[in-house]
C-alpha cells in the first residue's frame, strides 16, 4: 500500500505531525492548566458530595456547574492524550516492521487528531468574562425591504441549524413576522458552553445579494440585517436595578406557534425601558406571568450589557480610537448571484459553499473572527 500523500505529492511524514501534535497538546494542558483543574476538581468533588449541599441553590448550582465544566476539559484533555498514545505506537509498529500497510489508517487518525486538536485550541480563545455563558440574540431586517424581512428569517434558521450541530439549546422568545414575508425581527437565546463567546464573533451586520424572489422582474437585490449578542445570566439582579416607574408594560396576542391559547388571549408581553429606550418582547412561553419573567431577564441582560459597553467606552476614550469593526458596519457578504461566495470583510474568510454555510456551517468564519482577535487570525477559504 503507497504512503499517503501530502499536498504536492510528497508523502506525508506522519511521525512528523505526531510529533507536532504531542507538542500542540503539552501547550494545550499548560494554558489550560491541567493541573489546576486537577486540583480545583478534587476540591468540587468534595464540595457537591456535602449532603448540605442544596441547602443553598444557588451555590450549588454554581459549584455543580463548574464542576461538569471541568470534568469536561479534563476528559477531552485525556481523550486526546490516548488517541495520540495510540497513532504513536501504530507509527512506531509501522516503521520497526516495514509496513505500510496501515498507513491509511494511521494517516486517517492523524486526520482525526489535527480536527480535535483545533477543536481544543479554540477554547483558549475565549478569555472574556461571560465567553463560557449563554446568550440572548437578536436579529432586526434592514434595509432591503421584504427581502431583508425574508433575509432575517434566513438568518434566523441559520443559527438555529448551527446552534442544533454544536448541540446547543435553542429557546425563540419573540418573532415579529414581516408586511409580505420574513421576520421583521427575532429574539432567542442559546445556552451550553461557550454560546456567548462563539456568537459574539457573529455581531454587525450581514448582507445578502442574489435574484430577488419578490420582485417581477427577479432583479438583483441587495439587503441587510443585523444581528445583535448579549450575555445572558438567570440572575442580574445584584447587577441591574430596575424601578418599576421606568417601565412601561404591553400586552398582546401573540402570533406564532406556541399551542391553543396563541391568538385567543393577550399573553404576549412587551417590556419598554423608559430611560434607555430599550424594547424587549416574549411571545412563547405559556402564560402572560411566564412571557413576562422571561422579557424581564432578557432586558436586564441588555441593560446589564450597555452598562459595560459605557464602562469600555470610557476606557476606550482614553486609549483612543480602536480598530475593531462598529456596530452598523457590513462584516460579511452572502452572495447566491451572479456567482455563489460568502466572505468575511474582517478576516477574509470566504467560502463558495453558499448552501452549507445557510445551512449552519459557520463555526470557521467564528474562529477565524475569535483568531483575529486575539492577532492570530489566518485569512483563507474552506
Amino acid at each position: 500500500m503507497a504512503q499517503p500523500e501530502a499536498a504536492g505529492g510528497e508523502p506525508r511524514d506522519l511521525g512528523g505531525e505526531l510529533a507536532d501534535l504531542r507538542g500542540r497538546l503539552r501547550e494545550a494542558e499548560s494554558y489550560l492548566g491541567l493541573q489546576r483543574l486537577r486540583q480545583r476538581r478534587s476540591e468540587l468533588e468534595a464540595a457537591v458530595s456535602r449532603p448540605d449541599l442544596w441547602d443553598d441553590p444557588d451555590l450549588a448550582r454554581r459549584l455543580t456547574s463548574e464542576f461538569g465544566r471541568i470534568g469536561d476539559d479534563i476528559a477531552v484533555l485525556a481523550d486526546l492524550d490516548s488517541r495520540l498514545s495510540d497513532a504513536e505506537v501504530l507509527h512506531d509498529l509501522m516503521r520497526e516492521e516495514g509496513d505500510d500497510s496501515v498507513a491509511g489508517e494511521l494517516a486517517e487518525g492523524v486526520d482525526g487528531l489535527v480536527r480535535r486538536m483545533g477543536d481544543l485550541e479554540l477554547r483558549s480563545l475565549f478569555t472574556g468574562e461571560y465567553d463560557e455563558g449563554d446568550a440572548v440574540a437578536e436579529l432586526h431586517a434592514g434595509a432591503g425591504g421584504t427581502d431583508a424581512q425574508d433575509w432575517c428569517e434566513m438568518l434566523l434558521r441559520m443559527y438555529l441549524r448551527w446552534a442544533e450541530r454544536r448541540g446547543l439549546a435553542v429557546e425563540v422568545d419573540e418573532t415579529t413576522e414581516g408586511q409580505e414575508a420574513g421576520l421583521l425581527s427575532a429574539t432567542f437565546i442559546v445556552k451550553g458552553r461557550f454560546a456567548y463567546g462563539l456568537l459574539a464573533a457573529e455581531r454587525g451586520v450581514h448582507r445578502l445579494v442574489r435574484m430577488s424572489p419578490f420582485d417581477s422582474q427577479h432583479r438583483r437585490q441587495t439587503s441587510f440585517a443585523s444581528v445583535d449578542v448579549t450575555p445572558f445570566l438567570e440572575d442580574l439582579s445584584k447587577e441591574v436595578d430596575i424601578d418599576d416607574k421606568d417601565l412601561r408594560v404591553d400586552t398582546y396576542r401573540s402570533s406564532g406557534a406556541g399551542g391553543q391559547h396563541v391568538n385567543k388571549t393577550d399573553s404576549a408581553v412587551r417590556l419598554t425601558h423608559l430611560p434607555t429606550g430599550v424594547v424587549v418582547s416574549c411571545q412563547n412561553e405559556r402564560s402572560q406571568h411566564q412571557n413576562r419573567a422571561r422579557a424581564m431577564q432578557i432586558l436586564v441582560a441588555k441593560l446589564a450589557d450597555m452598562q459595560r459597553a459605557e464602562r469600555r467606552a470610557e476606557i476606550d476614550s482614553l486609549t483612543g480610537p480602536q480598530s475593531d469593526v462598529a456596530w452598523g458596519s457590513q462584516i460579511r457578504s452572502y452572495v447566491l448571484a451572479p456567482y455563489q461566495l460568502v466572505k468575511d470583510l474582517r478576516t477574509d474568510v470566504e467560502t463558495g459553499n453558499v448552501d452549507a454555510v445557510l445551512d449552519g456551517d459557520i463555526d470557521g468564519f467564528m474562529e477565524a473572527e475569535l483568531r483575529r482577535r486575539r492577532g492570530t487570525s489566518p485569512g483563507g477559504s474552506w
